[in-house]
């Protein structure tokens, strides 16, 4: 059973969006994997790298509608975007300095910070994107 499992809850009705959100989903399950398979000090590093280039392509994606539409809470959801940046990179900056970083620690970072981002912040604009025609 997946750790964090999409469902039509966390959706803002914006394809692009919704994809790319289910493929942080995986990023996330692809960790929990990793833990449950006793491989976590193998692939930590290599899932926090995944998550750090995947979120920002995804980031500049919704803050590139967001310009286009003059989303007015731009600039509070960008600030949450760098906000998640320089957490992951602190993690990686740890990983990469040998400093022990548990698993389960990066895993449920990444799990409480995606479903609340989706549920609270990412809700916020589908609306909005969609009265401007992005479906």
């Amino acid at each position: 059973m997946p750790f964090i499992e999409w469902d039509k809850k966390f959706s803002v009705n914006v394809k692009e969006i919704d994809i790319q959100h289910q493929g942080l989903f995986k990023i996330i399950n692809d960790m929990d994997e990793a833990i449950s398979a006793g491989k976590a000090q193998e692939v930590t590093q290599e899932i926090v790298q995944r998550m750090n280039k995947y979120a920002v392509i995804h980031f500049d994606t919704e803050e590139k509608y967001m310009i286009k539409f003059i989303y007015p809470g731009y600039a509070e959801h960008k600030k949450e975007h760098e906000q998640f940046i320089i957490k992951v990179g602190q993690m990686n900056g740890r990983i990469k300095a040998g400093v022990s970083v548990m698993s389960s620690e990066i895993t449920r970072f990444l799990k409480d910070w995606l479903m609340n981002h989706i549920l609270v912040t990412d809700k916020k604009y589908g609306p909005y994107f969609n009265e401007n025609g992005l479906i």
